[in-house]
């Protein structure tokens, strides 16, 4: 699907050329349309190639770079996704392989040559449960304009193509070819970026959702990623959160094979390259059901050595700046799916929904998180979900134990977003059914913050944000901004930000609720570290 997307509030105009290692790529100046208010235009290069096709034979294998080419490459529109189905009846899918591409905005100054400008860069990496997204549903003019910044998306394989593994594949790197491409992408960043007027030696690597645990991960390989980038966020992932071995779910990806018609006995990664590319994610998401870490890495290779906590308490990270984030109601979202497809939450089987995330442990849940706790039982489901779930990374509890493990090797400073206002229907769920009950700031909500009218999808066209809203996302901005130039968030519009390290306290973004709060109280993490001892470290 190629897709040239254009704010309404802006309009473009051919760029400057940049010379990359690989060749001259040119992209588009875009400025504020006549009668809008004056702002800095920024100039924006899309589908920038960094790694060539890695479809056929080439599938599962470790991408190289992108081949130079003649002239000079027209970057004024993104290039496809990479290969995935559509979900949620509400993103976009695709079958593109040939897709690992980035994109750049920036700041434009035309009286300052490119080559002689030092900006901060912060890139990028795209959520989307390992499985969907793409750089290219971001607006990276925001950040760029008002962080004064250099900003990078790009591409990755997803699913069975990046993140599945299989005895088949190559032992060093099975179930990491999606990490090896951000790898790259990192790589040409840093051989490249000068080139843009970004300064190498300043790169900030962020990511959310899937692309926050694609941060965890090269922050705690350390011996692939020192020098790559300087500084972190992470939004909305626990680095702490389990993984599964390679060896341990390659009869995962046994089992795809066998679904998709390559069974033992064949060759069966000629069988596999020889497939479509969606007969095989098809066979990937029936086998994955509802396992939402179905294809979320795994460790026990070169690409991805050891597991999280093994990383967090050995101290075997990144001693970078690290900004830390998730979202109030994360998993509200996830029940509001579940809702939308069919299910229903009551008081009366609110208990029977227990037992299904805890098991043995579903009494002693409901006793300490009754129904009528929340203004509906689906919501308190949503929330408890999200205070701790044993089965996907997105968990206050385990956020703060991430952060409390971090804090003893490098400088974090924790934020939680509040801002139960902004639009969630239409934009991270499905607009219809509503789900009918309060959904608050859930999994992905904050995104509009930084990239204006994220939908999750190619037409950019989420509602701007209210003005109350607006305010704290200038300031949360600003703090982003900041942090990136010196590794502490500083903003005007927010109370002093006292590191993780040194109060063990987060700040809480929202209208009228701005402030700094103990989460690990808040949230009874005591509580569930009793009832699940292995998923946490040992006591401080």
């Amino acid at each position: 699907m190629n897709v040239s997307i254009v704010s309404p509030a802006l309009a473009e105009s051919p760029g400057p050329v940049v010379q990359t290692a690989a060749g001259k790529v040119q992209g588009v100046l875009q400025g504020r349309a006549p009668g809008m208010p004056g702002a800095q235009d920024v100039l924006a290069f899309r589908g920038i190639p960094f790694g060539d096709s890695v479809a056929g034979e080439r599938r599962w294998t470790l991408a190289q770079p992108a081949p130079p080419w003649r002239g000079v490459l027209d970057a004024a529109h993104f290039k496809p996704a990479c290969a995935q189905l559509a979900r949620y009846n509400l993103t976009e899918a695709s079958e593109a392989e040939d897709c690992l591409t980035l994109n750049i905005s920036r700041p434009f100054q035309p009286d300052v040559p490119l080559r002689e400008q030092t900006l901060p860069v912060l890139v990028w990496i795209h959520g989307g449960a390992f499985v969907g997204g793409s750089g290219s549903l971001y607006r990276l003019d925001r950040l760029a304009r008002d962080a004064n910044a250099v900003v990078v998306s790009f591409n990755y394989r997803l699913g069975v193509f990046g993140f599945m593994p299989h005895p088949a594949f190559d032992a060093e790197h099975n179930g990491g070819y999606a990490l090896e491409d951000q790898l790259l992408a990192m790589k040409w960043v840093q051989d490249n970026i000068s080139e843009f007027g970004g300064d190498p030696d300043n790169i900030t690597l962020a990511g959310e959702s899937a692309g926050g645990a694609s941060v965890c991960m090269h922050l705690m390989t350390p011996e692939r990623t020192q020098g790559l980038f300087h500084k972190a966020i992470i939004t909305s992932a626990a680095c702490s959160f389990g993984l599964r071995s390679a060896e341990q779910w390659g009869s995962f990806g046994e089992q795809v094979a066998r679904e998709a018609g390559c069974a033992k006995g064949t060759d069966v990664l000629e069988c596999l390259r020889g497939k479509d590319a969606n007969a095989l994610m098809q066979a990937g998401d029936r086998i994955a059901g509802s396992d939402l870490a179905a294809f979320a890495p795994v460790y026990g290779t070169r690409t991805l050595p050891r597991q999280g906590l093994e990383s967090l308490e050995s101290g075997k990270v990144l001693p970078i700046p690290l900004l830390y984030s998730g979202t109030r109601d994360e998993l509200r979202l996830y029940v509001g799916y579940a809702v939308q497809a069919g299910d229903v939450i009551t008081h009366e089987n609110y208990l029977d929904h227990l037992r299904a995330v805890y098991g043995d442990h579903a009494q002693a849940v409901l006793e300490r998180y009754p129904a009528d706790r929340e203004s509906s039982a689906a919501a308190a489901l949503g929330s408890v979900n999200t205070d701790f779930h044993p089965g996907v990374g997105l968990n206050h509890c385990q956020y703060v134990d991430t952060a409390r493990l971090l804090s003893r090797h490098l400088p974090i400073f924790k934020m939680e977003f509040a801002d139960r206002t902004v639009p969630v229907l239409g934009v991270s769920i499905p607009a219809k059914p509503d789900p009918g009950f309060e959904l608050g700031a859930v999994h992905s909500s904050d995104l509009n913050y930084f990239f204006p009218n994220f939908s999750n999808t190619s037409r950019m066209n989420a509602p701007d944000l209210s003005l109350a809203s607006q305010q704290v996302a200038d300031d949360v901005v600003k703090s982003w901004a900041s942090f990136m130039r010196t590794g502490i968030p500083v903003s005007d519009g927010l109370p002093q930000w006292l590191p993780f390290n040194v109060s063990q306290q987060s700040m809480r973004v929202g209208p009228g609720q701005i402030a700094m709060f103990d989460p690990e109280s808040e949230y009874q993490c005591g509580f569930w570290k009793k009832l699940y001892p292995a998923s946490f470290s040992g006591p401080r």
